[in-house]
């Protein structure tokens, strides 16, 4: 199968799920005061401004750097920001479920006090068995994120050869990309978790260099600073507890 010849991939812009973890976490709370569903959590005023500093990143390419095909998670944080990112670039968009953010389960909502408060035995399963493995209770491992990849970026292969095709998604999505397109092992997966707080709005991506993806930029936002937008880096919901 032929080989894309470039794929990005956007962290969502700051959402209001983030601002809300955040807070919840600092207070030592046990659940995050959130009352929409995960998948209709928007973004914040801010979260807005950083997505369309990316679309002015991407309008100020030359045209043969430019996206040609864009594939966005379908919650609305990211469709929200891949609107602002790419309106008006004529870029098709394809809203694709496999994009989706890990699902959490029972420990949705919880802080990390929260999960050890409320299911001390799944947070003691969790060290057991580690993030790529522990699967929460009604909810999804990072392995089960792993398959829903393969299998997008099958079709994504299959449907652009050497083009140049954008994700919008979730934090997640982008360190199991590093995974899955580099051949990294679990626990230099980890490593790249553990030290790196993923920027809302940040630009990864990689470069077809000889029929193989090679990584271009990781967990990057120089697009932002250039446009005095604020960075910010608060995990997605629950994302820090499990």
């Amino acid at each position: 199968m032929a080989e894309l010849g470039w794929l990005g991939v956007v962290r969502h812009g700051q959402s209001v799920g983030n601002v809300r973890a955040q807070e919840a976490e600092q207070a030592g709370l046990e659940v995050i005061d959130l009352a929409e569903r995960d998948a209709d959590v928007p973004l914040t005023d801010l979260g807005r401004e950083q997505a369309e500093a990316v679309g002015r990143w991407i309008a100020e390419l030359p045209p043969a750097q430019r996206p040609e095909f864009a594939v966005v998670s379908p919650y609305l944080r990211t469709r929200q920001t891949a609107a602002a990112a790419l309106g008006g670039t004529g870029v098709p968009v394809r809203y694709d479920e496999r994009l989706r953010d890990r699902e959490l389960g029972v420990l949705d909502l919880l802080t990390a006090r929260g999960v050890a408060t409320r299911f001390p035995a799944e947070a003691e399963r969790r060290r057991h068995l580690g993030k790529l493995y522990y699967r929460p209770p009604g909810g999804e491992s990072w392995s089960d994120v792993l398959l829903r990849l393969r299998s997008l970026m099958r079709d994504v292969r299959a449907d652009h050869p050497g083009g140049r095709v954008l994700l919008v998604g979730h934090e997640a999505i982008v360190l199991l990309l590093r995974y899955l397109i580099e051949g990294l092992q679990e626990h230099e997966l980890m490593a790249v978790a553990r030290s790196t707080a993923m920027a809302n709005c940040s630009v990864t991506s990689w470069v077809n260099e000889g029929g193989i993806l090679r990584p271009e930029r990781f967990n990057a936002v120089e697009h932002l600073h250039r446009d005095d937008t604020p960075p910010t880096r608060q995990e997605d919901v629950g994302a820090n507890t499990v």
